[in-house]
């Protein structure tokens, strides 16, 4: 019907449509977060491949909790007073 061939009025057109849908102030703000999210997507995509070829290559150890620095716990946020460093809990403080 259409022949399958889209040109320049048919995206002038498609434009002036997507303009009066969304309004001229809300495009820019669209299209921003558009390119966040796609490169949020190639990132994590780009992550998850270097990660598979890092599994292959070595076998997977399980971390030495002894070579972790130790973390601070706060009790308000700002507070630095009463910073303390804990140890991280082990599964037999969970157990009765």
């Amino acid at each position: 019907m259409f022949g399958g061939k889209i040109g320049v009025p048919e995206i002038l057109l498609i434009l002036v449509v997507i303009i009066l849908l969304f309004g001229a102030k809300k495009l820019p703000d669209m299209a921003r977060s558009l390119g966040k999210s796609a490169r949020i997507l190639k990132s994590e995509a780009k992550a998850m491949k270097s990660e598979g070829k890092d599994t292959q290559a070595a076998p997977s150890d399980p971390p030495n909790a002894a070579q972790e620095a130790p973390k601070t716990i706060q009790a308000a946020p700002g507070d630095v007073t009463s910073a303390r460093p804990v140890a991280q809990p082990t599964d037999s403080t969970t157990q009765r």
